[in-house]
């Protein structure tokens, strides 16, 4: 027991060792996880703010400088041309210059005075249908702010009063949401890509064989080999986590007794993942484009930027079988809802099981690989 211990103890070092004498595996480990971790945080966001738009006045009155002057006194707008005629439309769309913009008919006042509906036409770029709903959605408070008040007088008292709030992102920032989740996000580039490629190193630099006629049994190799991938994982994921709460200030309501073994049992079944990858690879390059293959899916099929909710439904079935998609749904419930080990055990049994697919698997596409 104790030889085959100090076996292990050997491999884990020596894969150690490999990691950070290899100036690309360092790169690995140490820079992206960072910058993407401030890419995401900062460029991925939901939020619209400053909407560049342009607006016609065909009215010229007062009712309409003062609907005018509630988009422009919005931070989610910011004027940026006055047009003319309608024919400019076409060119400002076209030309990327505007997001929106807002055309006022001449007989805008006139209905209003009359009590006949009064109509104003918003036109958004669909080319970004997040942002073109988002704003449109933005204009048609200010328009139902202006119906209760168009003349600039006290409003009249409101029959019936609704009153919102969301429970655990009060604001409704996105960067909560996306934030919160980049952990696991992340996390999981680096300890495939660490994983996939290491195997795949030995074979190409030569060393395999080597390794193979040494004292080892297939299983001690493959421990070996996944230990210091999840170590360093669990490492990035931590300290990712720690940036969302202290530079982003992400809320974190939950406690690290529940996010430590949710990330530990994300990183082992990504491990399996990995090192099953790494023994179908004979080269580094094969192990990069199976981890590559499998990253992107696993994104997108997580709910990371989609619900998974809105995918249909023999889709929703597939991403039963990605890990990723319980560990982005673990964070979110630690960090916003505050959940515990206990409440967070739905999503963190089903990536033990996933484990015991690849992890085994792996293993015994290694032993025949090897044979």
């Amino acid at each position: 027991m104790k030889t085959a211990l100090r076996r292990l103890w050997t491999l884990i070092l020596k894969e150690f060792m490999l990691i950070l004498r290899d100036p690309k595996s360092r790169m690995v480990v140490i820079s992206p996880p960072i910058l993407q971790f401030f890419l995401f945080g900062y460029a991925a966001t939901f939020d619209v703010s400053h909407v560049r738009y342009a607006y016609l006045d065909e009215s010229r009155s007062a009712a309409s400088r003062t609907l005018l002057a509630a988009f422009d006194g919005s931070d989610a707008f910011e004027l940026t041309d006055v047009l003319q005629s309608p024919q400019q439309f076409d060119a400002m769309i076209d030309a990327r210059k505007v997001a929106l913009i807002i055309h006022i008919g001449q007989s805008f006042e006139r209905d209003l005075a009359a009590g006949r509906p009064a109509q104003v036409q918003i036109i958004g770029d669909g080319r970004n249908s997040n942002v073109a709903t988002v704003a449109i959605g933005y204009a048609g408070e200010i328009v139902e702010a202006f119906n209760r008040d168009p003349w600039g007088a006290s409003a009249m008292p409101e029959t019936v009063r609704l009153v919102d709030r969301a429970w655990y992102n009060s604001n409704l920032l996105s960067r909560w949401f996306i934030v919160s989740a980049l952990a696991a996000t992340i996390g999981m580039v680096i300890v495939l890509l660490l994983a996939s490629l290491s195997v795949a190193r030995e074979r190409e630099f030569g060393t395999f064989d080597q390794l193979m006629v040494a004292p080892f049994r297939p299983w001690e190799i493959l421990v070996g080999k996944s230990v210091p991938g999840i170590a360093f994982g669990l490492l990035d994921g931590l300290l990712l986590s720690l940036g969302a709460i202290y530079w982003f200030d992400v809320p974190f309501r939950g406690t690290f007794m529940a996010l430590v073994p949710a990330l530990l049992v994300f990183f082992v079944s990504i491990v399996g993942v990995g090192l099953l990858i790494s023994s179908l690879s004979l080269t580094m390059q094969q192990g990069l484009l199976g981890a590559f293959t499998f990253i992107m899916p696993s994104v997108i099929l997580s709910g990371f930027a989609t619900p998974v909710s809105n995918m249909p439904e023999w889709l929703q079935t597939v991403t039963l079988v990605n890990p990723l998609r319980y560990a982005v749904h673990a964070l979110r419930d630690i960090f916003l809802q505050g959940a515990d080990l206990p409440q967070v055990w739905p999503q963190i049994w089903p990536m033990i099981l996933i484990a015991c697919v690849t992890l085994p698997l792996a293993a015994w596409m290694f032993r025949n690989r090897t044979e």
